[in-house]
């Protein structure tokens, strides 16, 4: 099961070809005083499979979470153009890093298991013209820094790091494939079942 309402984690998730249901786990997002950005995504993704895991009896529940981050300072969901403008602006010629988390939680045993993968990513210098055409193509306002890398957002980037491509994107499927076998979940077989996904 997701724990999520988002439709870029679902339609990550749907890659691997099984069927899962999706819940909206009701969790507040707003970061902790003082609290660092990796570990509000870890906090949030935990929080998000367990509110969603608590009400069933026998499921793997997947909660993620991700927070960009700017030299310690969280960088958030731009909202409108506007937000995504001024976002993009501070953010060309600069390198942030996308800290994104995944809890897998038993809702059997009450288990979980957690990864954490950042993807360190540096923006190219960016035009007002560039980031504007960017912008009316994507519109991009509900993904952290105006940031969609899965299309044309792939080229406001100079360089990118990580382990786990996929968790630019929100969700990282290596990890997660790595929390599921530990599970005795082996996405390359046929007849796993239903997950429930949340976050």
């Amino acid at each position: 099961m997701l724990a999520s309402t988002s439709r870029y984690r679902r339609q990550l998730l749907e890659r691997l070809g099984h069927p899962f249901d999706v819940v909206a786990p009701g969790v507040d997002e707003t970061p902790l005083d003082d609290e660092a950005p990796s570990a509000t995504a870890l906090r949030l993704a935990i929080t998000k499979a367990r509110a969603v895991a608590r009400d069933l009896d026998d499921a793997l529940v997947i909660g993620s979470d991700q927070v960009a981050d700017l030299d310690g300072v969280p960088i958030s969901k731009p909202g409108d153009h506007a937000g995504a403008t001024s976002q993009l602006r501070m953010l060309a010629g600069r390198t942030i890093v996308f800290h994104t988390a995944v809890a897998l939680v038993d809702a059997e045993t009450d288990r979980c298991e957690t990864r954490v993968v950042d993807v360190r990513s540096t923006f190219r210098a960016l035009s007002p013209a560039a980031i504007e055409h960017y912008l009316a193509r994507e519109r991009p306002y509900d993904c952290a820094g105006g940031v969609k890398s899965e299309a044309l957002g792939i080229a406001l980037f100079e360089r990118i790091e990580s382990d786990d491509p996929t968790a630019l994107i929100g969700l990282p499927l290596i990890a997660l494939t790595s929390l599921l076998l530990n599970e005795g979940v082996d996405v390359l077989r046929l007849d796993i079942g239903r997950c429930h996904v949340d976050g």
